[in-house]
């Protein structure tokens, strides 16, 4: 029984260009209490696997968040399958703005130790105790009242590039370091701010609102659906939109335009750029902002260093990335000290 790739991301996306079938692209999580995440991830990827899914999805006992690709034409199947499972019926998805055929190369199922990683030990916490959802007319009524406090609740490369206006954007490298940090900023607001919180789909927002619960915050509350569902909603609805640049994603495409508005810099010669890529040598791989005619002159490379390494036959390459210590700006996401105009 297959339970794991058997292609890599070459062959798939030959397969891909072969087959020209249109694809979706979405995400949803769900908090529950799973008891085998490892019985489970096997039960979805020899469905999805035959429903051709293509994507990233992180299974634990807390629950499940998914992001992935597949067939337009298999979209009600994959619906009716997840209404098959008790705590995923009617599950929220998250489709997305920009489809792209290559936005996956491979299904990966993955076991976790949480969803979303918070760096939490506390077993009094209850992640289901969360705040009060809001859709995008209630959100953009919330942020103009002067006795709420707006947080983005995503990563520093992420709202680099687009952001609500006036929010509170924690310069953070990971979604653990800003829960205290935020908590610390707006300990003495407890009782009478309206905390209101925003990410990419929700996920990341809906654990932060039930710990800021836990914590004592009195009026919490998240976006429904994340960017990715506001954005979806103020254009069907004609609202006011109060977002500005680009969502970050975490798929091949790494950004979805809301707005025009070029709010970054290209890391490495400052000019007006917001499009996100990964260091062609493999032994670095850093998240950086580059833009195109940089990308030209450094061969998509983040410096000089790894424009000489990725000139070297494919075996010393190899070579020179053996040993984790040689991969380790691969978690800088853009604060390498070899980019000249980083945030």
């Amino acid at each position: 029984m297959q339970l794991y790739n058997t292609l890599s991301a070459k062959e798939r996306a030959a397969l891909l260009e072969e087959a020209g079938q249109d694809r979706l692209t979405l995400s949803f999580y769900q908090y529950a209490k799973i008891g085998n995440p490892e019985l489970f991830r096997n039960h979805l990827f020899i469905k999805w696997n035959e429903l051709q899914v293509l994507g990233r999805i992180y299974v634990a006992n807390e629950g499940i968040n998914a992001q992935l690709s597949l067939p337009a034409n298999q979209f009600e199947a994959f619906k009716e399958f997840l209404d098959g499972i008790y705590f995923l019926e009617d599950v929220r998805l998250n489709i997305a703005i920009e489809h792209d055929l290559k936005s996956f190369l491979k299904l990966k199922v993955k076991v976790r130790n949480k969803i979303v990683a918070d760096g939490l030990n506390d077993e009094t916490f209850d992640v289901r105790n969360k705040g009060i959802h809001v859709d995008a007319e209630a959100f953009n009524a919330l942020i103009e009242d002067p006795n709420t406090v707006l947080v983005d609740m995503r990563n520093h490369y992420e709202s680099e590039i687009g952001h609500f206006k006036n929010a509170v954007t924690p310069d953070v490298d990971t979604f653990r370091d800003s829960l205290d940090i935020i908590e610390e900023q707006l300990k003495d607001h407890k009782e009478e701010k309206k905390l209101v919180m925003y990410c990419t789909g929700g996920i990341r927002c809906e654990k932060a609102s039930a710990y800021y619960k836990h914590k004592g915050f009195k009026n919490v509350f998240q976006l429904e659906g994340g960017i990715i569902e506001y954005a979806r909603q103020v254009e069907n609805k004609g609202l006011d939109n109060k977002f500005i640049g680009k969502n970050f994603v975490f798929d091949h495409r790494r950004g979805e335009r809301i707005t025009d508005d070029v709010i970054a810099q290209c890391h490495q010669c400052g000019t007006a750029c917001d499009n996100h890529t990964n260091c062609e040598n493999e032994a670095c791989h850093l998240l950086f902002i580059q833009c195109e005619e940089c990308a030209k002159t450094m061969d998509n490379c983040c410096s000089t260093e790894c424009q000489e390494v990725i000139k070297l036959p494919f075996e010393e390459q190899k070579a020179l990335r053996a040993g984790t210590h040689n991969s380790n700006k691969i978690f800088k996401k853009g604060r390498s000290e070899k980019l000249k105009f980083k945030k």
